[in-house]
């Protein structure tokens, strides 16, 4: 396999990180050993094969990652993957708190961006739940009965705005704080806008 080739634009990024700059700086060249393509994407390093996401690197205060896409679809025989949290559908984490575990790791590190590579070049997809499978908490059926223009205007929100909102609202214990999250946001749903618009 070709060695990815290190994109300069990228270069300023990595030489002004104060925090996990050697852990980086080795997880850029164990990836690009593996011919992939260096982007910059959601603000951080993104690794491409045939314009298909594969994994990035990026820190957190107490590690630093590779953030595998697709990950759900890897057999992780490792049992290294880690999933976010548990609204996180396909991405899936390998964690890393020194260079030593990263280096010790390398020849684990590219197999599984091997197989990454060919869960994308085999096209295979994330079965992502539906939004019919989230439970719309009652605060938010309630609005929906009080005002019928915005049960219309949230489902036409694409489904991803529908999902946020959803766990968004479900999230308190209280109906109190569900009522007055969905209050905050009739606005927002009347204004076909998702939550973080």
């Amino acid at each position: 396999m070709t060695k990815g080739e290190r994109n300069p634009k990228i270069d300023p990024y990595f030489n002004k990180l104060k925090k996990w700059k050697e852990e980086f700086e080795l997880l850029r060249d164990i990836v690009l050993d593996c011919g992939m393509t260096e982007d910059f994407k959601w603000m951080h390093p993104c690794y491409t094969f045939d314009n298909k996401n594969i994994v990035l690197i990026h820190g957190f205060k107490d590690y630093c990652a590779l953030l595998f896409h697709k990950g759900a679809l890897l057999k992780d025989p490792h049992g290294i993957l880690i999933q976010q949290t548990e609204n996180v559908q396909a991405a899936r984490q390998i964690r890393f708190t020194n260079v030593q575990d990263i280096d010790e790791m390398q020849l684990i590190l590219k197999s599984y961006i091997d197989e990454a590579i060919e869960v994308e070049k085999a096209g295979l997809q994330v079965n992502y739940k539906k939004n019919t499978e989230y439970i719309i908490p009652e605060e938010l059926e309630n609005k929906f009965v009080e005002i019928p223009d915005l049960k219309t205007a949230f489902e036409e929100l694409t489904p991803g705005r529908q999902r946020a909102y959803i766990l968004h609202f479900s999230a308190p214990k209280q109906s109190k704080t569900r009522e007055s999250r969905v209050e905050k946001y009739i606005a927002h749903i009347l204004g076909g806008k998702g939550k973080d618009d």
